[in-house]
């Protein structure tokens, strides 16, 4: 099928589509959607988005973008529709924002390095919203996965100046917090020293400059991929995975993984 020529591959061709899903000729799903209705779709597309670049799949990330991208188009035309905002207002108040917070570029300040631009930047926002209420924490969306929350919680910490001195006092206090785990002696009281664990941990990544929630996802992909192999080494001898002895299954994990090993680099590992 092709693309009507009235829909134009731009930002106002989305628009112009988003707007014709939701009238009088359009869907009858789009017409019913709100803002709200229209959340879960929004994450999942952002979702998406993350999987295609850590694949690093142009044609799946162009396709993913391209998913958000009507997403914001489709929140745009329900602020038209609801006479709240419209597109200008919308690119306007992210321009204004952006420009301001770099003033190193469109100002006079300078900057040496990424990690002044930073630490400007967090104190530009905090400056944005300075009342008697205002926490450095407002803002930081309670709907992020809890890793990543954690980790941006931390960093609006550092910046001004609550952190550890150097990573020693981080790796202590993750030491610290296995020892806590160890000595509870209620469900509770585990919930909640296994939560400061991790916390501790996500506190290390920062350090490492490694992005937490990023390192997980990694670490997901790695053992999904050689726990299917293992069954598929199973299936090859005639096994079922759950009738093999527990050492057996060892010696089948570090097969997939040196499998897994020589398809990545070429080479076998014993990683």
């Amino acid at each position: 099928m092709s693309t009507p020529t009235e829909y134009p591959s731009t930002f106002d061709g989305l628009l112009r589509l988003a707007a014709h899903l939701r009238g009088p000729d359009g869907c009858p799903w789009d017409r019913e959607q709100s803002r709200r209705s229209m959340r879960r779709y929004i994450l999942e597309e952002c979702y998406e988005l993350l999987q295609a670049i850590d694949a690093d799949d142009n044609a799946e990330v162009v396709e993913e973008l391209g998913d958000v991208m009507f997403h914001l188009a489709f929140q745009v035309q329900l602020g038209r529709e609801q006479g709240a905002f419209d597109e200008g207002q919308v690119f306007a108040t992210v321009i204004d924002k952006l420009v301001g917070r770099h003033p190193h570029v469109f100002g006079e300040s300078t900057a040496s390095d990424a990690g002044e631009v930073l630490a400007r930047w967090q104190s530009l926002k905090r400056s944005e919203n300075d009342t008697p209420e205002a926490s450095i924490m407002d803002g930081v969306p309670a709907e992020m996965p809890a890793l990543s929350y954690a980790q941006s919680v931390q960093e609006r910490a550092s910046g001004v100046g609550f952190d550890w001195e150097d990573v020693r006092g981080v790796l202590a206090k993750v030491d610290e917090e296995v020892r806590e785990i160890e000595e509870a002696v209620s469900a509770e009281e585990r919930d909640a020293e296994l939560g400061d664990l991790l916390f501790s941990i996500v506190n290390f990544s920062r350090w490492l400059g490694v992005d937490a929630e990023s390192a997980l996802r990694g670490a997901d992909d790695r053992f999904k991929r050689r726990f299917a192999l293992m069954e598929r080494l199973g299936r090859e001898r005639g096994v079922a995975l759950e009738d093999v002895p527990l050492a057996d299954k060892e010696a089948l994990w570090q097969q997939a993984k040196r499998l897994l090993g020589e398809a990545a680099t070429g080479q076998p590992t014993s990683s």
